[in-house]
């Protein structure tokens, strides 16, 4: 009976660090967003709002320019079980010489992305262990980066804003043995995770590639097989009003946000039930063999077209290598649109 009841603490844990980011980014988030005018305007407490937007201002350029990450924050037991839940894992194929600086690609991004998250920004997989002497960075929206609290929990795990300048500043200016990783179909590919499905917004996905010829940082394929298992994205039939409603929604949400919005959900807080907590099914982000890439201040386009092309190659052959190991079928392809 205890060993049971020792289960059921464990499981409980595990859903509640991942329910965490709701709280987190919902009331972390809302509290400055809305405290913050209504102090200004309307409270005795206008002097704290002032504090906050001039130190926001004073420290704007920091999050551009590698943060302020935390090794007790990345280091924390929740993350341990968030990793648990799922499970999630990190596999090295190749060493990453810390005389180089890299740009991980990830794929796919799936509906929330959280191979990428807890592999590299969080020790819960043990990344500093895997890859000594490499510092990783995540990329991500810059919107995130603008609302006081927020900005400074995810400094903290060592995420970066996904825009040129930043990741310019980590693979130039901040010596060797940096990673900056990025998923690269971004929050568009996300309409493209089905569970059983290796479709990747790629084909004209070409500025990473061009970053890494004007900094000369190597590339790194990496794949998250599971990433598209943990939720079940629904698309109505074309032509249905259900479709026609889903689609203005989502044009909506990408013209007032910039986000692009998917319809989908997981499991509830049982097992067999609705709701939205991801499926516990196992993501395993391998990183593949790093590319090297030459310094060109100003690349061409064929030159470009070249890197793009050899990354694409790479991609494919770690993929084909790792797919039946990680639960996918020998016949599966991994499709580049």
């Amino acid at each position: 009976m205890a060993f049971f009841s020792r289960l059921d603490l464990q499981e409980g844990l595990q859903t509640l660090s991942v329910l965490q980011w709701i709280p987190v980014y919902v009331f972390l988030g809302a509290i400055p967003i809305l405290l913050i005018p209504y102090f200004l305007l309307f409270s005795k407490f206008w002097s704290l709002a002032v504090l906050s937007l001039a130190w926001l201002a004073y420290d704007w350029n920091t999050h551009s320019q590698g943060g302020r990450r935390s090794a007790w924050v990345r280091n924390w037991t929740l993350w341990t079980y968030f990793r648990n839940y799922f499970p999630v894992k990190l596999v090295k194929t190749h060493d990453l010489s810390p005389k180089h600086n890299y740009i991980i690609a990830n794929h796919p991004h799936g509906v929330l992305s959280f191979g990428v998250f807890i592999n590299f920004a969080t020790e819960a997989t043990g990344i500093a262990r895997i890859f000594p002497s490499i510092t990783p960075f995540v990329g991500t929206l810059e919107g995130i980066f603008w609302i006081p609290i927020v900005r400074e929990y995810v400094m903290s795990m060592g995420v970066c804003p996904v825009s040129r300048s930043a990741l310019k500043y980590l693979l130039t200016q901040k010596g060797s043995g940096n990673a900056v990783v990025i998923v690269v179909g971004g929050a568009a590919e996300a309409l493209l995770c089905q569970p059983g499905a290796s479709t990747l917004l790629l084909k004209q996905r070409k500025g990473f590639v061009k970053l890494a010829l004007k900094t000369g940082a190597y590339l790194v394929p990496s794949y998250s097989f599971g990433e598209n298992e943990v939720f079940n994205q629904v698309t109505f039939p074309e032509g249905t009003w259900l479709r026609l409603l889903q689609k203005a929604f989502q044009d909506t949400i990408k013209k007032i946000m910039g986000l692009n919005f998917c319809t989908f959900h997981g499991r509830g807080l049982t097992h067999g039930s609705w709701g939205f907590l991801p499926f516990n099914r196992p993501i395993t982000t391998v990183v593949g063999e790093p590319l090297p890439i030459p310094r060109i201040k100003r690349p061409d386009q064929k030159t470009v077209d070249k890197y793009h092309a050899l990354y694409i190659n790479a991609l494919r052959k770690l993929f084909d290598q790792h797919k039946v190991e990680y639960g996918l079928p020998e016949t599966q392809e991994l499709t580049i649109i």
